[in-house]
């Protein structure tokens, strides 16, 4: 198994494929490695208790009682499996199957995935682009240019848009924060732990003083961000060259670390004048949605989405101007200003994946993963008719023949 980053859309099912039998090794970045120590085991945690949750409403009902999809314990036997390699370090991982990890610049260890194959004396290339960062980014390097490959799997998540500036979208979050100040309410962030989370406070280091940062309290409400940002300042050696160490960002001197329930619970009863981020990015669990249960009805508050917000999600539902929302079976107005800031997101967008492909030397044809429909069919039509590439978009158990 290699791995091309954290996100539990691409790691959340490894304990099952563990629970059905493989007992071999799982290949990936050292950084990834240390960051699925943490989300793998605190996944396998919500698991418990979700079926935990179910269970009550079913022996009431009646039914027949659920397992977890997989336990803490489960996760952490996982860990046992994976085998951590730093970028640009050429491995044979099996006979005729060369692995090398480049950087992909979507979070802290994030690679794309170069095979060199070699069977009855031939040889070819397969690059899995993984997902690919967001050029210019704050703390991560570009996306690495690989110059050939004989077959090239490419993700299409922003194939159909272009991205904000980083200029205009930091110019948008400094006006913001100046008019929620003038409201007296709260700002509320819901942010993924693992990416957003720590752009967010480095840039709030970098712009305290324009931003006037010292007249708020800011709350990091996430025991997973807060431990994610530790793996991010160990491995400072994967920085692009003009980052300050992401340890420095904890020197704010009004950030405030909530690692507890309790803790999280007190920030509740603040009315004005905080910052609060916390997870889910989507706003599909975690503790923005107790945040959003105290602050969302109130005209004063404000909601920051700095991030992707797919199809069927509370954050979808809200970028999209739903007027009520429904929290543990209790109907809320949304009266709080939503602000959708559109630049910040960890993947390229459409003209950042074809600047990546037109780095190769040749015209590989491309097999598109990982993006909606309309998504994919919008990057496939531009690289057959601009690129002249062959492109074929992946089906459910699709065979390749190279």
């Amino acid at each position: 198994m290699i791995v091309s980053h954290a996100h539990l859309d691409h790691t959340g099912r490894l304990p099952i494929l563990i629970k059905e039998g493989f007992h071999n090794k799982i290949y990936t970045h050292n950084a990834t490695v240390d960051l699925c120590k943490i989300m793998l085991v605190d996944s396998g945690y919500i698991h418990e208790k979700e079926a935990i949750w179910e269970n009550k409403k079913r022996e009431r009902k009646g039914l027949k009682l659920i397992e977890p999809l997989y336990t803490t314990e489960e996760a952490t036997a996982t860990l046992q499996y994976f085998k951590g390699l730093n970028y640009d370090e050429e491995i044979e991982i099996c006979q005729g199957v060369k692995l090398t990890l480049r950087d992909a610049g979507h979070i802290i260890g994030s690679a794309i995935v170069e095979l060199n194959l070699n069977e009855n004396n031939v040889s070819k290339k397969v690059v899995f682009s993984g997902d690919l960062g967001h050029k210019n980014a704050p703390i991560l390097r570009d996306p690495f240019k690989v110059k050939y490959a004989d077959l090239v799997i490419m993700e299409s998540t922003y194939g159909d848009r272009l991205h904000r500036s980083w200029q205009e979208s930091w110019q948008e979050i400094g006006d913001i924060i100046a008019n929620a100040k003038n409201s007296k309410g709260n700002i509320l962030i819901p942010a993924f732990t693992v990416g957003r989370t720590q752009e967010l406070l480095y840039e709030f280091k970098q712009h305290f003083e324009q931003w006037h940062l010292d007249d708020w309290q800011i709350f990091l409400d996430s025991p997973m961000g807060i431990k994610a940002t530790n793996v991010y300042a160990k491995h400072s050696d994967v920085y692009d060259k003009k980052s300050i160490n992401v340890k420095d960002i904890f020197d704010l001197s009004n950030l405030h670390m909530s690692e507890t329930t309790e803790y999280s619970m007190k920030i509740n009863q603040i009315t004005s004048g905080a910052i609060i981020i916390a997870g889910s990015g989507m706003c599909t669990g975690g503790r923005i949605k107790h945040h959003f249960k105290h602050n969302i009805w109130r005209k004063n508050a404000h909601v920051l989405i700095v991030g992707f917000q797919a199809k069927g999600t509370l954050g979808r539902a809200l970028v999209d101007g739903c007027k009520n929302i429904k929290l543990w079976g209790e109907k809320i107005q949304v009266n709080a200003t939503i602000h959708t800031v559109g630049g910040f997101s960890a993947h390229a967008d459409q003209q950042g994946l074809l600047d990546w492909y037109r780095g190769f030397d040749n015209k590989p044809p491309v097999i598109l993963v990982h993006g909606e429909e309309g998504a994919m069919e919008v990057l496939s039509q531009k690289l057959k008719h601009q690129d002249k590439v062959n492109v074929v978009q992946a089906t459910y158990k699709q065979n390749i023949t190279i």
